[in-house]
């Protein structure tokens, strides 16, 4: 008679956290505030929001909006809440700032709304091979969120890990 091969991954107990699954599932358009600079220094008021009412704002339906100034120049705080404005009805989300800030808050954003629970006492393994790039931020933000709870924290493949944390025998 054949015996089934024993899966030492699946009896392991281990819990497996795939973070590329958090990823966003939108594309990112950024919004230049410098574009509309006279002369590449002054915000103008009149004519910046006369341009903002000529933008085609169906052209960011879903997409993630990233508003900046590519400029050296001082951009008053009601220009980036006007762009908000303007963009919120139409985009998934607006954010102030580039990708790599937006990724770091909606991370934490994402893993702060985990049930805690289920992870309480567990072995996790926070995967290591992505297709799409997840940010460093991540992983940091979920190693502060699981710490408290979990057994045991590994990087990587559940056959091949990294020991990351693991809880003190009291």
């Amino acid at each position: 008679m054949e015996q089934e091969p024993f899966n030492k991954v699946a009896a392991s107990g281990l819990l497996t956290l795939d973070l590329e699954k958090y990823l966003p599932g939108a594309d990112f358009a950024r919004f230049d505030i410098g574009d509309y600079l006279f002369q590449g220094l002054i915000l103008r008021e009149k004519e910046f929001r006369a341009a903002l009412q000529d933008i085609v704002w169906q052209d960011y339906a879903g997409k993630i909006v990233l508003i900046f100034c590519s400029a050296d120049a001082i951009i008053p705080m009601w220009a980036y809440m006007l762009v908000a404005a303007y963009a919120t009805p139409h985009a998934r989300d607006v954010f102030q700032g580039d990708r790599e800030a937006y990724l770091k808050m909606y991370f934490e954003r994402v893993i702060g709304s985990w049930d805690a629970a289920s992870f309480v006492g567990q072995r996790v393994v926070v995967k290591g091979c992505s297709d799409r790039e997840v940010p460093a931020s991540a992983y940091a933000t979920a190693v502060r969120f699981l710490q408290p709870l979990v057994r045991s924290i590994f990087f990587g493949e559940p056959c091949s890990t990294v020991p990351i944390y693991k809880k003190p025998s009291t």
